[in-house]
């Protein structure tokens, strides 16, 4: 059976993976993953791979965080530029790139029941589909549903303007233009955005960090400490600003939920989600995403599902692979 190279190209890790399959079955094997940064370009990753794999491939199909046009990419937090021709010539098999969420949104009907946890039932009917996921940036991805098949479509909705709705969201917009300019989504749901939003609200409460935290800040991944304090509640502070960080991702779900008309149901991916799903299945997430006036009721009727694997992405790339016929 022919076995494509799929690859989830992320702003801070690149996971790649052998796929084979038939139907919405996706059997992955060779998974690997790799630390983006210490590569000058995807080029290397691939070829570091294919070296360690030591078998040949039938085609590529890579999911880029990042636009797609003309099926070239350039990486949004990384300074790679991705070209399917280039990767083309130098592996000499066919290579389809795609928008990482694009990619999710093309996994979806590979997924086993226990890959997906319910946050609101609602009342799941056909229609479009929307998917939204935080990682080290925000993604989002729409499914067309045209009454016969689904047809996922990227966007760049994280980069749209952030609308803080109390004092306090605008204080931390004022916060944030003052550094970046332009306040997007991303900047306040991402794992990027946590050490921006965690040091603003030190000074917002006019609160120190204990000496612990402040130690384990400088020694790891900082929207990771301060995601696993909350969870254990061992910083008060950082109790608070996951609940305001879930409540923000609720917000922008709600958003994109109603610009998709997600009656088919919203999916809630990305490597944070399941790392702090004892968060989502708190009120905040669900209260801010129903939270739209008048549209409350469309928005409760909607199902939202949190994706438990972080192979989906691999998944849509198998399938989106099969569809295009490249291998």
């Amino acid at each position: 059976m022919k076995r494509t190279l799929v690859g989830d190209i992320g702003g801070t890790k690149t996971r790649l993976a052998l796929a084979e399959g038939e139907g919405a079955a996706v059997v992955l094997t060779e998974v690997r993953t790799y630390p983006s940064l210490h590569y000058a370009t995807l080029g290397f990753v691939l070829e570091e791979y294919v070296a360690q794999v030591g078998c040949p491939v039938a085609g590529m199909a890579l999911g880029v965080a990042g636009p797609v046009s003309g099926q070239r990419a350039q990486v949004t937090n990384l300074p790679w530029v991705v070209e399917s021709a280039a990767l083309r010539q130098h592996f000499g098999v066919g290579c389809l790139l795609l928008n990482d969420l694009e990619a999710v949104a093309w996994g979806l009907p590979a997924l086993a029941e226990n890959e997906l946890f319910s946050l609101q039932k609602g009342e799941p009917s056909a229609g479009n589909r929307a998917v939204i996921a935080a990682g080290t940036g925000l993604g989002e991805a729409g499914i067309d549903w045209d009454g016969n098949r689904f047809h996922p479509f990227a966007t760049e909705g994280g980069h749209a303007s952030f609308a803080p709705g109390t004092a306090r969201e605008m204080a931390l917009w004022r916060f944030l233009q003052a550094r970046h300019g332009h306040v997007s989504w991303e900047r306040v749901v991402s794992g990027s955005a946590l050490p921006e939003l965690h040091e603003f609200l030190r000074a917002h409460e006019r609160s120190s960090p204990p000496a612990w935290l402040q130690t384990a800040l400088e020694g790891a991944s900082a929207g990771a400490v301060l995601a696993q304090a909350a969870l254990d509640a061992t910083d008060p502070l950082c109790v608070e600003l996951m609940h305001w960080f879930v409540c923000l991702y609720g917000a922008e779900a709600g958003n994109l939920a109603l610009k998709v008309m997600s009656r088919g149901g919203v999916y809630v991916g990305g490597g944070i989600a399941p790392k702090i799903l004892p968060l989502l299945r708190q009120p905040g997430f669900l209260e801010s995403f129903v939270d739209k006036g008048r549209m409350r009721p469309l928005l409760e009727a909607m199902p939202v599902q949190v994706i438990l694997t972080d192979r989906v992405a691999l998944y849509g790339l198998a399938l989106a692979a099969r569809s295009s016929r490249i291998c």
